[in-house]
């Protein structure tokens, strides 16, 4: 970083993913055809959501929401880093730089919200199947997504005034392919002891618990199910849960590789391949997962696209 500290900068400069100039084509393409999958993906299962009455239920009131997360969450950087890649031109203004910063803490955190709530709501499925139309009304699931949307926008408020406040040289240079509050963090000029103490405190709050709501909620549901073990409990519990566990799994996984292991060490590189596993990768396959493994998602599909059809 070099010249003069202003609160406010123009732009900065995104060093992007770590690519060969003769595999940019190659890598955009792939790229491209990723994110069209995963808004596409999304889509069809909001809409399918919509359309059939048989998924008017909390589980896939709740896995359409955490689909618009989703499509949200991948346009808040892989348009911008496409558009870099096709132009060869690797600069963000201040602006976007600070809205990038505030949506992607927003869409991440809505996710992890999104996925605890889906957790309960299975685990009263396992746990309390007998009161489940009684615990889980449709009053309680819009509650439960209000509130997921609303903490995640004040949670992202916070960390993007927080930003706002630091100090940046003239000519910064920002080593990843989109504005990580770690790294533009990095790259300030200005004491960032407070950011850092909110992000450990509010932050890891913010993303405790849900995650013990979760590991809760499966740990009931696995006692439950040891209680009178059978195989046909088992197999329809699985078959509730497997799809969540997978999602969960990958969602948590990468959050990991990102913020614990690749940023205590070595390598940026890992840290970006991480980066792309979270906002890429994971959004897409979403929509596979709860497809394929799900019979209600499955016969809806069918039925939509016989309806086509005939029409």
């Amino acid at each position: 970083m070099t010249g003069e500290n202003r609160s406010s900068p123009s732009e900065f400069l995104l060093l992007g993913l770590p690519i060969q100039p003769e595999q940019q084509g190659m890598f955009f393409t792939l790229f491209l055809g990723m994110y069209l999958t995963t808004v596409l993906g999304n889509l069809l299962i909001i809409l399918l959501i919509r359309l059939d009455s048989h998924l008017h239920t909390p589980m896939y009131f709740f896995l359409s929401h955490l689909a618009l997360s989703d499509i949200s969450f991948s346009s808040v950087t892989v348009p911008k880093m496409l558009m870099n890649m096709k132009t060869h031109c690797q600069s963000i203004t201040y602006a976007e730089c600070l809205s990038q910063v505030y949506f992607f803490i927003f869409f991440g955190c809505t996710d992890n919200f999104l996925l605890a709530v889906m957790a309960y709501d299975r685990y009263v499925a396992i746990c309390h199947p007998l009161h489940y139309t009684i615990k889980m009304k449709h009053e309680l699931c819009i509650f439960l997504v209000t509130g997921c949307w609303f903490l995640s926008g004040v949670h992202s408020l916070l960390h993007t005034i927080l930003v706002n406040q630091l100090s940046f040289c003239t000519e910064t240079i920002i080593p990843h392919f989109f504005c990580d509050l770690a790294t533009v963090l990095k790259s300030s000029c200005s004491d960032t002891s407070l950011n850092d103490l909110v992000i450990f405190t509010e932050g890891g709050f913010f993303f405790i618990v849900p995650l013990s709501g979760i590991l809760g909620s499966y740990i009931c549901m696995v006692i439950t199910i040891l209680r009178v073990l059978s195989i046909k409990r088992i197999s329809k519990a699985l078959s509730t849960c497997g799809s969540h566990l997978f999602v969960v799994s990958l969602y948590y996984g990468t959050i990991t590789s990102i913020y614990f292991v690749s940023s205590s060490g070595k390598s940026k590189g890992n840290n970006i391949i991480a980066s792309v596993m979270y906002l890429v990768v994971t959004p897409m396959l979403n929509p596979f997962i709860y497809s394929l493994r799900n019979k209600d998602i499955k016969c809806a599909f069918d039925d939509f696209v016989r309806v086509k059809v005939l029409s």
